[in-house]
């Protein structure tokens, strides 16, 4: 008997091929482009490009970034969702409206608002100057632009879980002597451990692709403060298409290493993940 919801095979498999089109004109397509031309010359052409100074410091900085960034805002996540989903004050929404704060504004003016902070003539330029520290055009002032971009994905991965989860077994544990800590550690944790793993996958990814908002407050120093997207500018820019690609590959074997591991961690536990996904 034929269900009247449901739809006709022409649409759904219309639908699929559509998506299965436009995934691979503008997914699969674009990185095989990429692939190709970083090989076209020959792997050795590009591990050159790769092994070459410039190259290896803006990997170095990229890594170093993200192994900053990730911890921090996994934490300062953590935080963020266990004080909106536990509890009740004044200025809740606005919060949350700040948590989702850099997915609304433009990387650049996060980087100019760093700027106006830390600049010559920003709010702190005296403090610095007094106490000569640098943070714009030095690895400091990348580290905050990263953590202002990725703060979001950690915090908007657990908030869902956490207020679909409810407060209940975290209660009955403190009803029974359990400590804070012990109530975190043996009952929070392993309730949302999987979304925040997604979490920290998903800001690892953008912290060693993020471009608009370090590149403002970067400086653009070949060695020191150019970051993998950087560098792949300066190259293109300087009509180095080989090595520009090479790099690029790089940085796209990077976002697939992060792809496959959410692969693996959805045939595992596709379940958690399916509820970490979940949005208001």
């Amino acid at each position: 008997m034929h269900d009247p919801l449901q739809a006709p095979r022409w649409l759904h498999w219309s639908l699929v091929a559509l998506a299965t089109l436009v995934v691979v004109v503008l997914l699969v397509l674009p990185l095989l482009a990429v692939l190709g031309t970083a090989f076209r010359e020959g792997v050795g052409v590009w591990f050159a490009a790769l092994v070459e100074p410039d190259a290896r410091a803006a990997l170095e900085l990229t890594l170093v970034t993200a192994a900053i960034v990730i911890p921090l805002n996994a934490f300062f996540g953590l935080a963020t969702a266990w004080a909106v989903t536990r509890f009740q004050f004044r200025g809740k929404r606005v919060l949350l409206a700040l948590v989702d704060l850099p997915f609304a504004v433009s990387p650049v003016v996060a980087g100019l608002c760093l700027v106006l902070l830390f600049g010559r003539e920003g709010w702190f330029a005296e403090l610095l100057a007094r106490y000569d520290v640098q943070i714009l055009f030095a690895r400091p002032g990348i580290v905050l632009a990263t953590l202002f971009i990725t703060f979001p994905f950690v915090a908007r991965e657990l908030i869902p879980l956490m207020e679909q989860q409810g407060a209940e077994e975290e209660l009955a544990a403190r009803s029974l002597g359990a400590g804070a800590w012990q109530v975190f550690r043996r009952v929070t944790l392993p309730n949302i451990k999987w979304a925040l793993l997604y979490g920290v996958l998903l800001c690892g990814a953008r912290a060693m692709g993020e471009f608009g908002a370090v590149s403002v407050v970067s400086g653009h120093i070949r060695g020191l403060t150019n970051t993998l997207p950087l560098h792949i500018e300066i190259l293109y820019n300087e009509f180095n298409a080989t090595a520009a690609f090479a790099v690029a590959s790089l940085l796209a074997g990077l976002a697939l290493v992060t792809l496959v591991v959410r692969f693996w961690l959805e045939a595992r536990h596709g379940d958690a993940l399916a509820r970490a996904h979940r949005r208001h």
